[in-house]
């Protein structure tokens, strides 16, 4: 278990990825812990470093007994990230998490390169609410608020048909201790940091929940954006744990804010483009460019695969069978053979691509299906570097 003694305190962390990658840190909200974020780390850590913790007083951290503050809980995690050697990472907090994120940016703006601000707020609009649940939770233990967090935490329709996620948050806010819980509830009753944020000077999204009643974007979100400079905003269609109810509208949106397009698409499109099709065949369409096509080589180098290849919301094996299934619908059999020799080298295998083609079967029509499926036999049985 990856514990580790930081600042006095035991937290408890998850460091996945590669060290080339740049970092980005995961804050999860209050009453939950490090897993509400392993759909948006299984996604980033293709190309970041991700670290997700337990937040003072939740999930495997100590619970100190007492009063926390925001600015305690972000001096704990800049105390991990010391022990870590983690100098410079961006920052992606939900609700408590998002608190902290305000603290950090503003704070220690040379540590911050990005910050994600989601379902959050710079001071609630009424304090006495956080006072009520601490003194609650400590007199009752955590399921005296368990019921009325979770309406909260989801819209509606989420609380019925998604019967997985939602019991496993409640797993989280169940197992959370009373003592932690009502340190954070302290810290967010005292919590005042609009002053703060005209001193964020990082780039800056803010995620809103159009469903959310405990930070909803009148009175909270606003704020943020109208004393962020420059801030990006996106709102989603959901309550409170944006990240958990829409899982892939979010980490699209995190992932779009945080991978910028590069400044040289050409060169970024090529790197991409030997990534997919290999070396060997990108060298022998540049051999054969001249002067009447070298515009159009560059064209598909810095728009198919500097721009569209780039994005980071679908990985390659998926982006694969979507080019395979829509080349055979079409008819472009040079791509297809490309597409099919080059992926059946990588990430795809024929099982892939079998399903692809059964799909171009019923909604693009046999003849197509049938020309597809004779010329991947062909490439499994004769299989060669693209």
């Amino acid at each position: 278990m990856p514990l580790i003694t930081a600042g006095g305190l035991r937290q408890y962390y998850r460091l996945e990825g590669s060290t080339d990658d740049p970092t980005v840190v995961l804050s999860h909200a209050l009453g939950c812990d490090h897993t509400i974020w392993d759909a948006q780390a299984n996604a980033l850590q293709s190309r970041f470093r991700v670290l997700r913790y337990d937040i003072r007083g939740h999930g495997a951290t100590e619970a100190p007994s007492g009063d926390y503050s925001i600015a305690r809980l972000g001096q704990d995690l800049l105390d991990l990230t010391d022990s870590l050697a983690i100098d410079r990472f961006a920052f992606c907090g939900l609700s408590l998490g998002g608190m902290i994120g305000q603290w950090l940016a503003a704070r220690t703006p040379d540590r911050i390169t990005a910050v994600v601000l989601a379902n959050t707020t710079p001071r609630l609009a009424d304090p006495s609410i956080m006072e009520s649940r601490r003194r609650m939770v400590l007199d009752q233990g955590m399921r005296a608020v368990a019921e009325s967090v979770l309406g909260r935490f989801f819209t509606a329709a989420h609380l019925r048909d998604s019967t997985a996620s939602v019991a496993n948050v409640r797993r989280l806010l169940l197992g959370t201790d009373p003592v932690g819980y009502a340190g954070c509830c302290a810290a967010l009753r005292d919590m005042d940091q609009t002053s703060l944020l005209p001193a964020i000077q990082a780039p800056a999204l803010i995620i809103a929940g159009e469903h959310d009643a405990s930070t909803p974007w009148t009175g909270h979100g606003d704020v943020l954006a109208q004393h962020i400079r420059h801030a990006r905003v996106t709102h989603l269609p959901t309550a409170h744990l944006s990240a958990v109810e829409r899982p892939r509208s979010f980490t699209a949106a995190v992932w779009r804010f945080l991978l910028a397009a590069p400044a040289d698409a050409l060169a970024a499109g090529m790197a991409r483009r030997r990534d997919v099709l290999g070396s060997a065949h990108v060298d022998q369409a540049i051999a054969s460019t001249t002067d009447f096509t070298r515009a159009f080589q560059e064209l598909i180098t810095r728009y198919a695969w500097g721009t569209i290849w780039e994005r980071p919301d679908f990985d390659d094996r998926t982006r694969r069978i979507l080019t395979l299934a829509l080349t055979a619908a079409l008819g472009r059999w040079e791509e297809f053979r490309m597409h099919l020799r080059a992926g059946l080298a990588r990430e795809l295998e024929p099982c892939d691509v079998e399903e692809a083609l059964l799909q171009v079967a019923i909604y693009a029509g046999v003849p197509a299906a049938n020309t597809a499926f004779h010329l991947a036999s062909d490439a499994i049985a004769s299989p060669q570097d693209p």
